[in-house]
């Protein structure tokens, strides 16, 4: 079923923490089965400065190439698990909590004393149709993630939408890791329900 907005509907929040949480325990335990040859460089280099690095476990069916797993082409419209995802237990039933359908799904790793960027993302809040929700596996307090101009703090195993058409920024000030599973929802009614539930019916 179609997702339909009020027609008295307010903006839609930059930010929106959903009401669902995951066991960080478990979270980091999958990591932990993630060998280091698993992860793959960010492409556009000139968009952050240290180590920014990515595992697919969901991406373009058929996609053999690591960057095209997690950076798939804007006419991509099928899906498709990979091997990596298939020997993570826990990460198979964070993904199936939601009942929306997921495009693609990754983790993304930024390392200590690294930095993202200042930048914006095309067509990625609720209104087009595609949501991106950011899980924190792993984190820590030195991580400074400013978004709409603003600082916004997540804890690990929280769940949090965000509007990446503004301009946002990561800096890891820390001295380990910030590793987020990071999952691209497309927009239905369950979704809404829980993302704005007096907006959207």
């Amino acid at each position: 079923m179609q997702y339909t907005m009020n027609s008295d509907a307010v903006a839609t929040p930059d930010r929106i923490k959903l009401p669902l949480h995951f066991d960080p325990a478990r979270l980091k335990s999958d990591l932990a089965g993630i060998t280091d040859d698993a992860w793959t460089a960010h492409f556009n280099t000139d968009g952050y400065a240290g180590d920014w690095a990515g595992v697919a476990l969901r991406g373009p069916a058929g996609a053999t190439h690591p960057i095209l797993a997690l950076h798939p082409s804007p006419t991509a419209t099928k899906w498709a698990d990979t091997d990596v995802l298939k020997q993570c237990e826990y990460f198979q039933q964070v993904l199936s909590a939601f009942r929306c359908p997921l495009q693609t799904v990754r983790l993304l790793k930024l390392g200590p004393g690294s930095v993202i960027k200042e930048h914006r993302d095309h067509a990625l809040g609720i209104e087009d149709g595609l949501a991106r929700i950011h899980i924190p596996v792993l984190t820590n307090p030195d991580v400074e993630f400013i978004l709409n101009k603003q600082p916004i703090v997540m804890a690990e195993g929280e769940c949090w939408y965000m509007n990446f058409n503004l301009l946002h920024s990561v800096t890891n000030n820390g001295p380990s890791a910030r590793i987020h599973l990071i999952l691209d929802c497309e927009v239905n009614d369950w979704l809404c329900e829980r993302l704005m539930p007096s907006v959207y019916n």
